[in-house]
């Protein structure tokens, strides 16, 4: 329980140093620090499930930020074109890329989920998932309240 608070101790004084930093590299380090803290401490993870829990839950977390930033990269450039100018086929081929892609991130949250199975009692995976989404509440919350660096 004490290396739980001095895990998100630790991690919550590295990221007041980490926006003082300019690369985004570093920042996504530093926030992937703040999130392994943050998860670890709200699910209380015994060191036998942190063992076996992280490498799955980073190659899950990996998949998931590539398949949404490289494959929506592709979508955003088409997206910001001029719509009223893009004809039925084009707005068609693209809802199916959307759909796909939307359907690859649930297929791969599925097969995380299920590979969790063996490793954490089912209330842990639910905590998890109230984690992840409490972490992304209120590093938006700290966004907001910072505002965009110029």
């Amino acid at each position: 329980m004490k290396t739980n608070k001095l895990i998100l101790i630790f991690c919550l004084i590295f990221s007041v140093h980490s926006f003082a930093q300019p690369k985004m590299e570093e920042k996504k380090e530093q926030i992937r620090a703040l999130k392994v803290g943050f998860i670890t401490n709200e699910l209380k993870l015994t060191a036998d499930e942190a063992t076996k829990f992280w490498p799955l839950y980073n190659a899950y977390d990996d998949k998931q930020f590539e398949l949404r930033h490289q494959k929506m990269k592709a979508f955003k450039g088409r997206m910001e074109a001029d719509l009223d100018k893009m004809s039925e086929k084009e707005a068609a081929a693209l809802l199916a890329q959307m759909e796909s892609n939307e359907d690859e991130l649930y297929q791969i949250r599925k097969k995380f989920v299920t590979s969790l199975k063996g490793i954490l009692p089912s209330v842990k995976i639910i905590k998890l998932k109230k984690a992840e989404d409490d972490f992304n509440k209120k590093l938006l919350e700290q966004y907001r309240n910072k505002g965009p660096r110029r």
